[in-house]
C-alpha cells in the first residue's frame, strides 16, 4: 500500500475551480459527502465529474488538508453525530487510487478517534489489498461499508478501467475475516444494449455471492455527459437526458428474474443503496424507504421487520421545526404527510431535503419532482404510463 499523499493545490488554483467543485462538503442522497481530493485517471465516460466541471482533472489533487476537511464535515450544519450517513471521495476521485487512499484512511481514522458511529460509505473500483482490510478492521466506531462498483461494460471507450479489479478487491475484502466493515456489490450503471445481455446478467448474479448484499442501478445521463458522448463519437444510450437515473422497466424485470435463479441463501438484492448498506449492518434503512411498498418486495423478511419497527411519520410541525435551523429551507412548506412520504415545496435544492430525510428516517419528496409509483426516484424513460 502506498503511503504517499497527493499534492495540495495552491489557494489561487482552488479559487479558480468551478463553484460546485469548491464545495467539499455536499449532501447527496446516500450521505453527507466529503470531497477535498479531486481528480481521477480512470476515464469512465459517464462519470459524474462532467457535471462538476472536473472532467479534465485526471490527476488527484487536494483542496485542503485532511484535518481541515474533517473539521468542515463535522461542523457542517447538516452533520449530526452518530446519525448522518457519510460518504468519502464519491464524487471526483476513487478513494483507493495511489495517494488518495492515504487521505481516505486519514479521514476515517480521524472520525473514528472522535468516537463517531456514523455510517460511512466508501465507493471504489480500485485495488484493495490485505493491508487495507487490516486498517479498515482496526476502526472501532464508524460503520464502514465498501461499495465495489462493477458494470461489466466491455467497450473500453466508455469504461477503460477493467471491471476485474473491483471484482478481485471485493472477493478479498469479503473473505477477509473476521471483519467489522461490510461489502456491497455495486452493480452500475446498467445500460440497455451495452451491458444487459443474458450473459452479463448471469455473470453479475454469480459475482454477487462475494458481497454482503447487491444494489443495482442505472445511468445518470445528464446534459454534460451526453455532450461528451456526442463529441467523442460514443454510442448514445438514450435520446434524451434526465436529472434522475434511468432504469427501464423491462431491464428491471430481467434483473430480478436473473437474480431469482440464485440459491435461496444468496446475499440479497436491493433497489436502493441505503437499503443494502443498512441491511449489511443489521440496521433499518436510514432513508426510510419502508413506506414505499413497491421497493420492499425483494427485501428479506428480517430487514422488513427492522424497518417496520422504526417507521414513524413525522408531523408537519416536526418537519417545520427541523427545517427552521436551515437558512436555505426558510421557504419550505409542507403540503402533506402520509405513511408513504412527506411532500414539501419551496426548497432551493435537494440538499436540505436529504437532511430532513435522514433526520427522520422517513421519505421527504419535493412536489416539483414527483416520485412516481413503482419507479420511485427514477427517470420516466422506459416506463409505460410515464406520467401516471
Amino acid at each position: 500500500m502506498s503511503s504517499a499523499f497527493v499534492p495540495l493545490l495552491p489557494k489561487e488554483a482552488v479559487a479558480a475551480l468551478p463553484q460546485r467543485a469548491r464545495e467539499v462538503v455536499e449532501y447527496r442522497k446516500s450521505g453527507l459527502s466529503l470531497n477535498h481530493v479531486q481528480g481521477c485517471p480512470l476515464g469512465c465516460a459517464y462519470c459524474i465529474r462532467h457535471t462538476y466541471g472536473l472532467w479534465d482533472a485526471d490527476r488527484p489533487r487536494a483542496l485542503m488538508s485532511d484535518d481541515e476537511a474533517v473539521e468542515q464535515l463535522v461542523s457542517h450544519r447538516y452533520f449530526r453525530p452518530h446519525d448522518t450517513p457519510l460518504q468519502v471521495f464519491n464524487r471526483a476521485t476513487d478513494p483507493f487510487l495511489p495517494g488518495v487512499r492515504s487521505h481516505l484512511f486519514a479521514v476515517l481514522e480521524d472520525l473514528d478517534r472522535r468516537g463517531l458511529t456514523n455510517p460511512v460509505l466508501v465507493i471504489t473500483r480500485g485495488h484493495v489489498d490485505v493491508r487495507d482490510c487490516e486498517q479498515l478492521n482496526a476502526l472501532k466506531h464508524v460503520k464502514v461499508t465498501l461499495l465495489f462498483t462493477y458494470s461489466g461494460i466491455d467497450d473500453k471507450r466508455i469504461e477503460p478501467h477493467p471491471s476485474g479489479i473491483a471484482v478481485r478487491s471485493m472477493r478479498l475484502a469479503t473473505t477477509y475475516g473476521p471483519r467489522r466493515y461490510r461489502t456491497i456489490f455495486y452493480w452500475r450503471p446498467l445500460v440497455p444494449g451495452v451491458n444487459d445481455t443474458a450473459a452479463h446478467l448471469a455473470r453479475a448474479a454469480g459475482l454477487s455471492k462475494w458481497a454482503d448484499a447487491t444494489v443495482f442501478t442505472g445511468l445518470f445521463y445528464r446534459d454534460e455527459i451526453a455532450d461528451y458522448y456526442r463529441a467523442n463519437g460514443l454510442p448514445e444510450p438514450y435520446q434524451e437526458t434526465t436529472r434522475r437515473k434511468i432504469v427501464p422497466e423491462t431491464l428491471e424485470e430481467r434483473i430480478l428474474a436473473a437474480f431469482a435463479r440464485r440459491p435461496s441463501n444468496a446475499p440479497p438484492l436491493f433497489r436502493k443503496t441505503s437499503c443494502a448498506v443498512s441491511y449489511a449492518h443489521g440496521l433499518p434503512d436510514y432513508n426510510g424507504h419502508y413506506g414505499i411498498n413497491e421497493l420492499c418486495d425483494i427485501c428479506p423478511a428480517a430487514q422488513l421487520d427492522r424497518c417496520a419497527q422504526v417507521h414513524r411519520a413525522p408531523t408537519v410541525s416536526q418537519l417545520q421545526e427541523a427545517a427552521a435551523v436551515l437558512p436555505e429551507a426558510a421557504g419550505m412548506r409542507v403540503i402533506k404527510v402520509t405513511e408513504r412520504a412527506a411532500q414539501v415545496e419551496g426548497l432551493p435544492s435537494e440538499q436540505p431535503r436529504y437532511y430532513l430525510q435522514h433526520r427522520f428516517g422517513f421519505q421527504v419528496h419535493d412536489a416539483a419532482h414527483p416520485h412516481r409509483q413503482r419507479r420511485h426516484g427514477r427517470a420516466e424513460i422506459g416506463w409505460e404510463n410515464a406520467n401516471g
